[in-house]
């Protein structure tokens, strides 16, 4: 468990295109001086501001371009930055997005200002605990295994989330 990863470059040579690294990174965030991985999430919640992100099918399709999207950016980043590198915070991105998309599904609502916040800090926890099978995806040294260990996180944190709506908070 590596509350804070630091930032190794095993190939100073490997050159990123662009878009990868801007895909990757989620729009720069990953390169955040400490603690990338939460920067990166908290900057996920930013698109819930667009009420369009409320509606789950458009999230949902978000969540499918953006993993399919960002394996084959991640496997480009790794190049210059190693297994699993501080820097790739798509990953983090997706399981925020999942997190909220299980609560809308299964609460059948709109999330509030208070479940986004809730959201937040369980998936984190649950980033960072790494329960199987996340531990098992965490363990793989490739793109799909990067972003996997956060869907299962985001898969736990939002039916917590769901859980603790039911009393009403």
């Amino acid at each position: 468990m590596r509350l804070i990863k630091e930032k190794i470059v095993v190939d100073a040579n490997a050159k990123i295109d662009f878009f990868s690294n801007l895909f990757s990174s989620f729009f720069f965030t990953g390169y955040s001086a400490k603690a990338s991985g939460t920067v990166g999430s908290l900057a996920a919640l930013l698109i819930f501001f667009f009420s369009i992100f409320h509606i789950p099918v458009v999230l949902f399709l978000l969540i499918v371009f953006s993993f399919t999207t960002g394996i084959f950016t991640s496997k480009r980043v790794m190049k210059k930055y190693g297994d699993d590198p501080s820097v790739i915070v798509i990953d983090e991105a997706i399981g925020m997005w999942i997190t909220v998309l299980v609560f809308l599904v299964l609460s059948g609502s709109a999330i509030s200002l208070s479940y986004l916040i809730i959201s937040f800090l369980l998936f984190r926890f649950f980033d960072i605990t790494k329960i199987q099978p996340a531990k098992y995806f965490d363990r793989m040294k490739s793109g799909f295994g990067i972003i996997m260990d956060d869907v299962v996180a985001g898969l736990y944190a939002g039916v917590t989330v769901y859980l603790i709506s039911l009393f009403k908070f």
